[in-house]
């Protein structure tokens, strides 16, 4: 058993339309070989158009499945999207100290979701600054969200630059500011570890099949990094997997689109 690798919980909110969050993220983490353990924070009524309504999950339920899942399976990283309130990301960031305290955390600092609707509180987003960023492996904030987290603005790659080198002063050991959100033909994804910093380019697609990007990514930079690889070099395959989700999206929905996390396997016929 100790010789297993690719496992991964993840800490995050369901949504009911299975473009982002735990849905999101079990396809992404089983798509490039992983195993995918649950947390369910939130229950979200959820399409592509927008939320609908959010359900909290009891604090103690949450906590609950983190504990047996560390138990009995054991986990290779650990992966947070949607937590919603400074309680539950102060519970969450103590538990993990206390029960998984070397293990790689890939941390997605879910704000707002594709559609612009807001998922956590004020609260929230200051604990997640100063329980959850500090020895992060790796922080994966979109521009809008880097922006709150560190009080730069962020809306070049200069800017990307600075909040993350923002973000490892505040203790995290990576950080991915993505440039999805930052105008141009080119997005430039900008990665700073303590080891050095490294930009990942290419050309935008034009497309409305945007919903869950940041959960897939994050969720398959967690699935790479949980089977081995380093965190540069798991950055650029989750990069290149959710490029490929996005160029074979299935053009489901009314609203922002999911992308399909299943292209690179092979179809039933």
């Amino acid at each position: 058993m100790s010789d297993l690798k690719g496992r991964v919980l993840v800490i995050a909110g369901s949504d009911s339309g299975g473009g982002a969050g735990i849905q999101a993220d079990i396809k992404s983490i089983t798509a490039l070989g992983g195993y995918a353990m649950t947390a369910v924070t939130a229950i979200t009524v959820q399409d592509t158009t927008g939320v609908h309504g959010v359900w909290s999950v009891p604090l103690e339920a949450v906590l609950g499945q983190i504990d047996v899942t560390l138990a009995d399976i054991g986990v290779d990283a650990i992966k947070t999207g949607m937590l919603g309130s400074s309680v539950l990301v102060e519970a969450i960031a103590e538990r993990l100290s206390d029960r998984a305290p070397d293990t790689a955390r890939i941390i997605d600092p879910v704000m707002v979701a594709t559609s612009g609707d807001r998922l956590v509180d004020e609260k929230g987003v200051e604990a997640i600054r100063s329980d959850l960023v500090p020895q992060s492996t790796l922080v994966t904030p979109n521009a809008p969200e880097a922006e709150v987290l560190t009080g730069k603005a962020v809306e070049s790659v200069d800017g990307q630059r600075r909040a993350a080198e923002r973000l490892l002063e505040l203790g995290a050991l990576g950080a991915l500011v993505k440039g999805g959100h930052v105008g141009g033909d080119t997005i430039t994804d900008v990665l700073q570890t303590t080891q050095g910093e490294w930009l990942f380019d290419g050309p935008r697609i034009q497309t409305d099949s945007t919903h869950g990007t940041g959960c897939t990514l994050a969720s398959a930079c967690a699935a790479l990094i949980a089977q081995g690889k380093d965190v540069p070099d798991s950055v650029e395959g989750a990069r290149e997997y959710l490029r490929g989700a996005i160029e074979n999206a299935p053009g489901f929905g009314r609203g922002h689109g999911p992308v399909n996390h299943g292209w690179g396997l092979k179809s039933c016929d």
